[in-house]
């Protein structure tokens, strides 16, 4: 006796398959500007569930993913240093090898690796030593975040179960900023804003300080608000002008007064106090 399959019946198989379920290590995305990069970090994410982590697990000394399924993938839109490797902008997998005290963390150039034993040492792009902490609460569930994002860096966190490393990451954002202004300065139509940022950028990095005063010379001229006054006081004492600093640091705490914010009277008033040391 024949036996007949229906179309539907074929299909079925690959209908499940198809389906949208709950997975155990979930999809995690994470994404950070560092100075004036853009740092995106998509992971799967296990859970612990009872189980002891690094050591068993995760066995130590050995090439581990990172995460879960795929291999977990970071991507720089511009140019970074990895603790103190240069990298260049990109997508790399992100490898680990889980110590006791040290991990190693590796960046690798193949970005459609499911496990680490696909990866090739040959296309590493960067292999760092970074020290283990230890942490408390447990962390239930592998988490990549960043921490000390300043100045133009960051550090990338992985932390699970009681253990926690950090990756520097530094990306210089001096030029591009710079390019940034000069392009803003050559338009015809430059806001007494663009002049005052441009201006703070300049003397919080200590870099073209003639220019930064007469930025913010500029945006004070075209329209007086507290914070550009309080910048012009600042470029003003960049440039070892003390006392048109402290005279226009006071003219800044009086707008903030009738602007009722209390945050500029106190920062211009520590100015002030700082001023007048360094001028005796």
């Amino acid at each position: 006796m024949k036996r007949f399959v229906t179309a539907a019946a074929l299909a079925a198989p690959l209908l499940l398959s198809a389906q949208k379920l709950p997975q155990a290590s979930p999809l995690g995305k994470i994404e950070q500007v560092v100075g004036l990069t853009t740092v995106k970090v998509e992971y799967s994410r296990p859970s612990a569930r009872g189980r002891v982590v690094f050591g068993d697990l995760v066995p130590n000394g050995e090439v581990w993913r990172t995460g879960a399924n795929k291999c977990t993938v970071i991507e720089f839109d511009g140019p970074v240093k990895f603790e103190d490797q240069e990298v260049a902008a990109g997508k790399y997998s992100l490898f680990t090898i889980p110590g006791p005290d040290v991990w190693v963390v590796i960046l690798n150039s193949n970005t459609d690796l499911w496990g680490a034993g696909d990866r090739k040492p040959e296309e590493d792009v960067a292999t760092v030593k970074v020290e283990v902490r230890k942490v408390d609460p447990m962390v239930e569930t592998f988490t990549i975040g960043f921490d000390e994002v300043k100045d133009d860096g960051a550090v990338l966190t992985m932390s699970w179960e009681n253990y926690r490393v950090g990756v520097r990451i530094h990306a210089d954002a001096t030029k591009q900023a710079l390019e940034n202004i000069k392009e803003a300065m050559a338009k015809p139509d430059v806001t007494y804003g663009a002049y005052s940022s441009s201006a703070r950028f300049c003397v919080d990095r200590g870099i073209q300080l003639s220019e930064a005063l007469s930025w913010a010379q500029k945006s004070v001229g075209m329209e007086k608000k507290y914070w550009n006054t309080h910048t012009l006081a600042l470029a003003y004492a960049a440039n070892g002008d003390y006392k048109n600093a402290i005279m226009t640091a006071e003219e800044s705490i009086k707008l903030a007064q009738d602007a009722k914010d209390e945050q500029y009277v106190k920062l211009n008033r520590a100015r002030i106090e700082e001023w007048q040391k360094a001028g005796k």
